[in-house]
């Protein structure tokens, strides 16, 4: 039924809800409505929606909206019509879970209370009509803790206090050893817990309970978790706003070892791997598997303590995925031999699973093409480009856990969650979160970690959920590790480690290491190659790298870039062999003794540029001519007077040491005396002394004479290429040799000359002009013409104005979209991502950082103006992006959105691009 004819409803039952509705019922309770009413086994239950998370949190009273507990109470009576139970039947109670559910999946994130509806008296009930005390007072216990830490406030060491003494007393290790009596003390304990806590008794009236818990789940929307989560992962408002609360009939998995309880994905979420994965216990109930209190066993074994249920278990599995088309993460419980499905979402996979499966399941026909693309976020593709460890690193494991989430990490062990953050995010160490088992309140933690270790817990632990949804690398249940959190240290075996300690983990193989291990690059899987193959013949747009050395232009090609967008040739420049000939040319005094080095230069530069021709053959090459200023060669001022002043101190020693040389002659100073002084003033030449002083004031003189107030604004790009038109005569000539000396070797070259910081037509025509005279010398010489591309950057706002103007001149555009960022913003980058930027994007006053995010209400309107007008003077001219925005989805999104032909971004961000480029095209066809 469509939840959209119920306007003023705010309660559903699961057989009325609409399935598809997830902004309204959350996606758990679109999920139980939906699974509900295709014929699987779901325990009843109804949702109260989203809508009313907001109306309740929008309320100063923070009381529930108006008529929502009579609609709760109604949904009540029908449970119990459909149960045969009574809520708050002292002869045979209904119990039931309250549990939050987003339209965004964030797992652990926010609140669930279950057993809910337990007081003295249906407790009695619930022994009665199960004949096992032990049972009763275990599921008590579970209530008033679940119950007293989200509902009261109530902190969980306040209550495992209590429970490790008894455990202590009765000599047992694990939960299940615990008698009735035992269960029955630990539940007097707790009420007290929560009577001193409060001040006031446990409420015993489940309705009451009922509204506490449904008001707690609300709350928790804003709690530091979620919101932490939410900001982490970029869920906005629009996304996800306010959680539902789906409360549902209790079925027991802890009523003996008939009975048991799991999660499961129907396929493996490390992996890909099409195959059940996942973890199950008899005896217990869910939160036992998904916080790590007790290492679960793995699935496969299922069919060895219930062989029926693993079959119906594949049965669920097969219908599951067949119906969402999607792989599934889903929650299970067995009560007394039946199966019962408490949840399904889509599964949080890591991005090797998400690739495989999406190859896979576009093999066995369950999605297209295009849903395959569309089924991974972009920049998901950045975890596969993680480092593993090095093969060849000989290092003994200390301990073994579960490969919980792949990948490696070295850092710093910290044991708690608060001081990761401190030393992850605030002082910027690396380091690796050690925990017996991880809690959702952890997850501020987590943001901050490299990677995670927990001593309990399985494949399906929060720990473990939370980190492959990270592409963080996670190792649980490593049970051979012993934590003390109050002592700071783990002890493994006969050794040990202290908080501050390096580890390393590797969460493929489930290994533990002391110290660092080296890592390794990662290789594309054939998986990921087929995906970014179909992602490349829908894209529109085509993506080049940014790449300045041979090297960086293999690894753009190992990638799957299509030409190189930006090659920066003052990189080239800062080779330690080039830098003295460098600052030579900019210390010259005369065009004649600048010409000098640049003529050293010329056969380096086109060196360069015939290897950089020669890997992308026969793709194309964008050489960005000389941006920077130029004073950036020369060493500090600061340092060089401090230089200065040691070298006068130096040469007055010297003068020093000639004085006294001519007394001690006077004086008859002994031969040996005047011997090692002799020594030591030719140690020290003074002539060589006064030389070096020389140089460094003619240093000194002109890095003052080369400062400038704002260099950035200043004396760089063309305004440098025409003021000393010798430095880009140098480099024309270098790519267009270059050009023609692969030509005739065969070698197939599309190099194209960018000329950065163009602000007007007649500094691109001055630079067109070096360029056509050398171009000619270089015909004659070489026999034949070459041929190239002549472009700009557009990285000033006047440029922009000015597009139809530059595009009589230039063949192409490449906007500089970081520089064209601080122009239109008037933002320095280093000092506003420094001082204020974070603010900003805290208080919302700008809701991305601009230098990561492409601003495309002033940034972009700039770039559609500019593209609009350029194609207006030159329609076929070719319009593109370098700079860091070129690999970021959104912003990749916006440009094809604008009508530019590619994007250029960093080698390791291309396979991103491309996917990203796709998204885009299919966007575009929605």
């Amino acid at each position: 039924m469509d939840t959209a004819n119920h306007s003023n409803k705010q309660v559903f039952a699961f057989e009325e809800g609409n399935g598809k509705d997830k902004k309204l019922l959350g996606g758990k309770g679109a999920n139980l409505c939906e699974m509900t009413q295709i014929g699987l086994n779901v325990p009843p239950g109804f949702v109260i929606s989203t809508a009313a998370c907001l109306e309740y949190l929008a309320s100063p009273s923070r009381g529930l909206p108006a008529g929502i507990m009579e609609e709760v109470r109604a949904q009540m009576r029908a449970l119990e019509a459909k149960t045969g139970k009574g809520f708050g039947n002292p002869e045979d109670p209904l119990l039931v879970s309250v549990r939050s559910g987003s339209a965004i999946s964030m797992p652990g994130m926010m609140d669930t209370i279950l057993n809910l509806g337990l007081n003295a008296e249906t407790l009695q009930g619930l022994i009665r009509q199960t004949g096992d005390p032990r049972f009763g007072y275990d599921a008590y216990r579970r209530f008033i803790q679940l119950f007293g830490k989200v509902a009261l406030g109530v902190s969980d060491e306040r209550f495992d206090d209590e429970f490790e003494a008894v455990k202590a007393v009765a000599n047992v290790k694990e939960d299940v050893g615990l008698s009735a009596a035992d269960l029955k003390e630990i539940s007097e304990r707790f009420l007290k817990v929560v009577e001193e806590h409060t001040g006031s008794p446990f409420p015993e009236d489940p309705f009451e309970q009922l509204e506490i818990a449904i008001k707690a789940v609300f709350n928790s929307w804003m709690g530091r978790r979620a919101v932490d989560y939410r900001r982490q992962f970029h869920i906005t408002p629009e996304m996800a706003n306010g959680t539902a609360v789906n409360v549902c009939t209790m079925v027991f998995g802890n009523r003996g070892n008939d009975s048991g309880t799991g999660v499961a994905f129907t396929r493996n979420p490390g992996t890909g791997e099409n195959k059940l994965f996942g973890e199950y216990l008899l005896n217990a109930q869910g939160e036992d598997v998904v916080a790590g209190i007790r290492t679960p066993k793995p699935i496969d074994r299922l069919k060895d303590d219930m062989p029926e249920m693993a079959r119906q278990l594949d049965e669920l599995r097969d219908k599951l995925e067949s119906h969402y088309r999607e792989v599934q993460d889903f929650e299970f419980t067995i009560e007394r031999g039946q199966l019962y499905c408490l949840q399904t979402r889509n599964g949080k996979m890591n991005a090797h699973a998400m690739v495989r499966t999406s190859v896979e399941m576009e093999r066995d026909e369950l999605i297209t093409k295009e849903q395959a693309l569309l089924r991974i976020k972009p920049e998901l593709l950045e975890q596969m480009l993680f480092p593993r460890l090095d093969p060849k690193a000989r290092a003994e494991a200390v301990a073994q856990g579960l490969p919980a989430s792949p990948g490696a990490a070295s850092g710093v062990a910290v044991f708690d969650a608060d001081r990761a953050e401190q030393m992850g995010r605030e002082l910027g160490q690396k380091v690796i979160l050690v925990r017996e088992e991880t809690k959702p309140e952890d997850i501020h933690g987590f943001f901050a970690s490299e990677g995670i270790l927990t001593s309990r817990g399985g494949k399906t632990s929060h720990a473990a959920v939370v980190a492959r949804g990270m592409g963080k690398p996670c190792v649980a249940g490593a049970e051979g590790i012993a934590v003390d959190v109050n002592r700071r240290e783990a002890y493994v075996g006969e050794t040990s480690f202290r908080e501050g300690e390096v580890i390393t983990i590797d969460g493929t193989t489930g290994k533990v290491y002391l110290g660092a291990i080296p890592t390794v690059e990662p290789d594309f899987s054939p998986e990921l190659n087929t995906l970014l193959s179909w992602a490349d013949e829908i894209a529109g747009l085509e993506v080049m790298a940014n790449a300045d050395t041979p090297d960086d232009a293999r690894s753009a090609l190992k990638y799957g870039a299509v030409g190189i967008g930006l090659a920066r040739t003052e990189r080239m420049f800062n080779d330690p062999a080039r830098l003295p000939i460098v600052i030579e040319m900019i210390v010259a005094d005369s065009s004649e003794e600048r010409q000098a080095a640049l003529d050293k230069l010329l056969p380096l530069q086109r060196s360069d540029f015939r290897e950089l021709f020669e890997v992308m053959s026969p793709r194309p090459v964008t050489i960005r001519l000389l941006d920077p200023p130029i004073h950036e060669f020369l060493p500090d001022e600061h340092q060089l007077e401090r230089e200065l002043i040691e070298l006068r101190r130096l040469a007055e020693t010297t003068r020093g040491m000639a004085v006294l040389s001519g007394t001690m002659s006077l004086i008859h100073a002994s031969d040996g005396a005047r011997r090692e002084l002799d020594a030591m003033r030719r140690m020290v030449d003074p002539a060589l002394v006064e030389d070096a002083i020389a140089k460094k004031e003619t240093m000194l003189r002109k890095v003052r004479i080369l400062y400038e107030t704002n260099p950035m604004l200043g004396h760089r790009g063309v305004r440098l290429g025409i003021t000393f038109p010798e430095i880009y005569q140098m480099q024309i000539r270098a790519i267009l040799e270059a050009a023609a000396e692969c030509a005739r070797m065969g070698v197939e070259v599309h190099p194209q000359i960018k000329v950065p910081q163009v602000c007007t037509a007649q500094e691109l025509k001055r630079v067109k002009f070096y360029v056509d005279t050398i171009h000619e010398e270089i015909k004659q010489r070489y026999g034949h013409p070459v041929a190239f591309k002549f472009g700009t950057m557009i990285e000033v706002v006047r440029a922009c104005m000015r597009a139809e103007s530059l595009a009589e001149v230039a063949e192409f555009f490449s906007f500089g979209t970081n520089d064209l960022t601080q122009a239109t913003f008037s933002f320095s980058r280093e000092d506003a991502e420094n001082k204020f930027l974070p603010l900003y994007n805290q208080s919302t006053i700008l809701q991305d950082n601009p230098f990561e995010v492409l601003d495309v209400k002033g940034v972009g309107k700039l770039m559609k103006l500019a593209v609009e007008w350029g194609k207006q003077t030159r329609p076929d001219i070719h319009v593109g992006i370098c700079g860091e925005h070129g690999g970021h989805p959104s912003s990749i999104a916006f440009c094809h959105e604008a009508g530019l032909d590619y994007v250029s971004c960093s080698a390791p961000r291309v396979p991103v691009a491309r996917l990203a480029a796709a998204h885009a095209a299919l966007g575009a066809k929605l």
